[in-house]
């Protein structure tokens, strides 16, 4: 992995207002609490959350602890006023209450307003994850799609998967929300479906889908093409052991190659050779992009970069939050949490973090980073 940027200097101190633009976005998550005995706001509640996450809480109790150690000024930055900090069981019980697709919808819009495009389109991987800790002996873990900016590597938007259903429609329900002019959705083979590109090429954006066995017929014509006489391009590199070449064809879709918005088809080989030892994978992609705007090697960049949200993502949260261990399990509380983790990364990724484990502990040296991280 990448080492993480310079920490800065020093930390900036941030003031009592400068928080009011989160605090403002959180409020229009609705409050599941009865009016009556409330004594800190969920904006607050929210806001000192993320900062927690942001320094490595992995739990409502970590989350707890942490905020019970700042001082008024900090908290009323967060705003919670200047009374007592809010225990861990107050916000347990809020966060497994709350309407987590809300929060999510807003965080996402949030992210998406905080990321541009210069020069080029905006990218977005979209993938699947369960979270394995939050099953129990009579529930299933929830299932959470998310939608992952390329460019940035930040969340722009998460759904849970509706009970005895599948990442299928969830993942058209999530694009949906999204306005799609001009943007490139990459899926793994699961979402090539005619319906999902359809609902993409008619958005005004543009797809890049795997082609496998889930789909014969198109895999068949896919793989008959005559990739002998196609000329490819080829890039090979070396790291952690292992040399990689891979290579990539594309031609033109031919009008017999059925499938919604369908322009071009590509070969795509990759060649691994570790300790004298080879391994070859070849996999077929299809794309609405045209050549203009997608040339072999834009598409091979579109490609490589979809499993960011694998990488970058996804095995953050296993593995440097532990996700899969955790102990949250009540209500909407484990989809919360999962929220909170993803923009505690997006904010980092726009700080210019790339090693999140280091930046987690350089947030946790000091307690106005989370704050200036949050509200800069």
């Amino acid at each position: 992995m990448s080492s993480s940027r310079t920490a800065p200097a020093r930390p900036q101190p941030v003031g009592p207002s400068s928080a009011q633009v989160l605090v403002e976005l959180l409020a229009s998550v609705p409050d599941p609490r009865h009016p009556r005995g409330v004594r800190h706001s969920l904006p607050g509640l929210l806001a000192v959350a993320v900062a927690a996450v942001a320094c490595g809480a992995r739990s409502f109790a970590a989350i707890g602890q942490w905020v019970g150690e700042l001082d008024a000024d900090l908290l009323a930055a967060l705003g919670i006023g200047r009374g007592k900090a809010p225990s861990e069981s107050a916000i347990r019980r809020a966060f497994t209450r709350l309407d987590a697709a809300k929060l999510d919808a807003v965080l996402g819009s949030w992210m998406w307003t905080r990321t541009r495009v210069v020069d080029q389109r905006r990218v977005i991987a979209i993938d699947g994850k369960t979270v394995r800790g939050a099953r129990t002996h009579d529930t299933t873990a929830p299932h959470l799609v998310a939608a992952y900016d390329h460019g940035h590597g930040v969340v722009l938007g998460q759904l849970a998967v509706a009970a005895k259903s599948n990442e299928i429609p969830a993942v058209r329900t999530l694009l949906a929300t999204f306005d799609l002019a001009g943007v490139v959705v990459t899926v793994d083979a699961m979402h090539t479906q005619s319906d999902t590109a359809q609902l993409i090429v008619d958005g005004g954006g543009d797809y890049v889908f795997t082609v496998k066995g889930n789909q014969p017929k198109l895999y068949a014509a896919c793989k008959a093409l005559p990739w002998s006489q196609v000329p490819a391009r080829r890039v090979t590199s070396k790291g952690h052991g292992r040399r990689v070449t891979r290579t990539i064809k594309v031609v033109t879709a031919p009008a017999w190659v059925e499938f919604a918005g369908a322009v071009q088809v590509a070969q795509v080989r990759r060649t691994v050779t570790r300790k004298g030892k080879k391994t070859v994978e070849v996999v077929y992609l299809i794309t609405s992009a045209d050549h203009h705007t997608a040339p072999p090697a834009t598409l091979a960049a579109w490609v490589q970069g979809h499993w960011g949200i694998e990488n970058k993502l996804h095995w953050v949260r296993d593995v440097t939050f532990d996700e899969d261990r955790s102990q949250v399990r009540t209500g909407a509380g484990p989809q919360v949490m999962a929220t909170l983790r993803n923009l505690a990364i997006s904010l980092l990724r726009l700080a210019g973090w790339t090693n999140i484990a280091h930046a987690l502990r350089h947030h946790a040296a000091d307690n106005q980073r989370p704050l200036a991280l949050l509200t800069t």
